[in-house]
């Protein structure tokens, strides 16, 4: 009875692999466990990370867990630290200070050689201020001068005899530079259209209180707004959706039309989208597949395979480079479709390249795990 069995598997196999199909291949991962360490509070869109980046973790064969540090960098170090010490085989970290960033990882590194990590938004400096890598240690960001460019876009496609006849669209800024890396990042993506004459800043404005970005944003932005004649803003353009929520109060207290977008997105900024009224559009990328490009990545760097990770991304041209992810624009008009749309079925509306995820690094046997996941 054994033999027949034996017998029949075989057949089966074989008609199996004569129709075009083949048995999953091994994850060189499997059996290995991971960590996905974020600097900041847990937020609707970190929860979506953490779940994407434990799932496709989990169909890889691995063993993930999610750990948030409550913005405390003493809490994202000792973490780093712990799991380091329990034999964690790979952590994704995620922000934490330019200021220390570098010089810890290199030393976490020397004293756990086999571990492997990954980092996302955090950027690495020495004590000279100067850009750093870590052999080994892939980073990744948001495609932040992307989301800066497609948000000037968007602006310009407000005023097309504007565009048209060759004359500048009026802006008014949010920004801060030399703040946060970020930021400056995107400050990157929105100077070329002031070089090439299609954009004029009017001034760049930001909080006084970083605690309280907010209430402190409303509080300049009717300042500074207050300072102009109806018409001579045409629109503007914020780097960082907290800050955008305060000129957004602003904008309403002075019974302002003024036009508004903004760099990345969550539940709120979306509820005021939905109002109808200033914010017309969001620059962002797509959380959910965030998640899993980030686990991908980290898996490849646990196998040791540095030339899949490269070949999804030119920005990734030696081990310690950094990959960016693709940007997204929503609009108001998306987001006031009737349903009741948030960042969990952003999906829903938003336009298709919000779920391509063809930028995702991979190999055989990762397509072979993941074959039913996506």
């Amino acid at each position: 009875m054994r033999k027949i069995i034996t017998m029949l598997m075989a057949a089966v196999l074989t008609v199996v692999c004569l129709a075009g199909f083949s048995p999953k291949e091994n994850s060189p991962v499997e059996g290995k466990k991971v960590a996905y360490i974020m600097y900041m509070s847990s937020s609707p869109i970190f929860e979506l990370w953490s779940e994407s980046f434990t799932r496709t973790a989990e169909a890889l064969g691995m063993e993930a867990d999610t750990f948030f540090c409550e913005d405390s960098d003493e809490e994202w170090k000792d973490r780093i630290l712990q799991c380091a010490k329990d034999g964690y085989d790979g952590l994704l970290v995620s922000h934490g200070g330019v200021d220390y960033a570098w010089e810890f990882l290199t030393g976490v590194l020397e004293e756990y050689p086999d571990l492997k990590i990954a980092t996302f938004d955090t950027s690495f400096r020495d004590e000279n201020g100067e850009t750093e890598t870590i052999d080994s240690v892939v980073q990744l960001f948001q495609q932040d001068s992307g989301l800066a460019s497609a948000l000037v876009e968007e602006i310009l496609a407000m005023y097309p005899d504007k565009t048209e006849k060759k004359e500048a669209v009026n802006v008014l800024q949010v920004q801060e530079e030399n703040y946060i890396i970020a930021f400056d990042r995107r400050q990157a993506g929105y100077e070329p259209y002031e070089t090439e004459g299609r954009i004029r800043t009017l001034e760049q404005m930001a909080p006084e209180d970083h605690l309280s970005p907010v209430s402190s944003m409303q509080e300049a932005a009717e300042k500074i707004i207050g300072k102009y004649d109806d018409g001579e803003i045409d629109a503007i353009w914020c780097c960082y959706d907290a800050y955008a929520r305060g000129v957004y109060q602003a904008l309403r207290e002075l019974d302002s039309d003024i036009p508004m977008v903004s760099a990345d997105i969550c539940d709120e900024d979306i509820r005021l989208m939905a109002e109808g009224k200033n914010w017309k559009a969001c620059a962002t990328t797509n959380w959910t597949l965030n998640g899993e490009f980030a686990c991908r990545v980290l898996a490849l760097e646990m196998a040791g395979q540095y030339d899949d990770i490269k070949a999804a991304s030119s920005y990734c041209e030696s081990p310690g480079m950094w990959m960016e992810i693709p940007s997204v624009v929503v609009t108001q008009e998306q987001v006031m479709s009737g349903q009741d749309i948030t960042v969990k079925n952003l999906s829903d509306v938003a336009e298709d390249a919000y779920t391509d995820g063809s930028f995702m690094p991979s190999c055989d046997w990762m397509d072979s795990a993941l074959e039913d996941e996506r």
